[in-house]
C-alpha cells in the first residue's frame, strides 16, 4: 500500500494526514472535504482473510472506493480508513468479530481521491469447521440522522484514540 499523493486528488485541495494503523504501518493520506453519496438500492460487499486483507470486492465497493478491483484485492481493509474514524471503533469491531460475533456500526470511509462516504456496516465472521477463516462485510446506505450523531461522537473519540 502506497502513500497517497496530490495527484490522487484530481485537482481538489486536500489536507495531509499521517495515519498509523493498529499493526504499526504508517501512511500519508490526503483528505478532501467532499462526501460522495451512497447509491440508492446498492450494497457494498467485501470479504477479508483473518488479518483484514481484502480477498473479494463487489462492483459497488470498487465504484464507491474509487480504487480498481486490482488495487483493492490483497490490500488491508484499512486502506479506506478516514482520519475522522476513532481507533476505538475498529478495536470494538475486531474484538467482536474475533469472538465469532456479528458487529454493526457507522463508518466514514476514505476514497482513493481523498473524498469520503458513510456506510452502515455489518461484519460477520466466516466460520468453517468451527474456525474463523475470514470476514464478510455488507454495507448499506446509512441513516443521515445516525451519521450526524456519529460525526459528533467520533469527533470526541478521535482525540482519545
Amino acid at each position: 500500500m502506497r502513500d497517497m499523493t496530490i495527484d490522487d486528488l484530481h485537482g481538489e485541495p486536500g489536507v495531509e494526514h499521517w495515519l498509523t494503523y493498529a499493526d504499526g504501518f504508517r501512511r500519508r493520506i490526503y483528505v478532501v472535504d467532499k462526501e460522495i453519496p451512497f447509491p440508492e438500492g446498492r450494497l457494498i460487499v467485501s470479504q477479508t482473510d483473518t488479518a483484514g486483507v481484502i480477498t473479494t470486492a463487489n462492483q459497488s465497493f470498487v465504484a464507491m472506493s474509487g480504487f480498481t478491483a486490482d488495487e483493492l484485492i490483497g490490500q488491508q481493509h484499512y486502506i479506506l480508513r478516514h482520519p475522522d474514524m476513532p481507533a476505538v471503533a475498529f478495536k470494538d469491531l475486531w474484538d467482536t468479530v474475533s469472538q465469532g460475533k456479528k458487529w454493526t456500526g457507522y463508518v466514514k470511509n476514505l476514497r482513493k481521491d481523498g473524498a469520503y462516504y458513510w456506510v452502515f456496516a455489518s461484519v460477520v465472521p466466516n466460520i468453517r469447521n468451527g474456525r474463523i477463516v475470514g470476514y464478510t462485510s455488507v454495507r448499506r446506505k446509512p441513516s443521515r440522522t445516525k451519521v450526524a450523531e456519529c460525526t459528533a461522537l467520533y469527533r470526541t473519540l478521535v482525540g482519545q484514540s
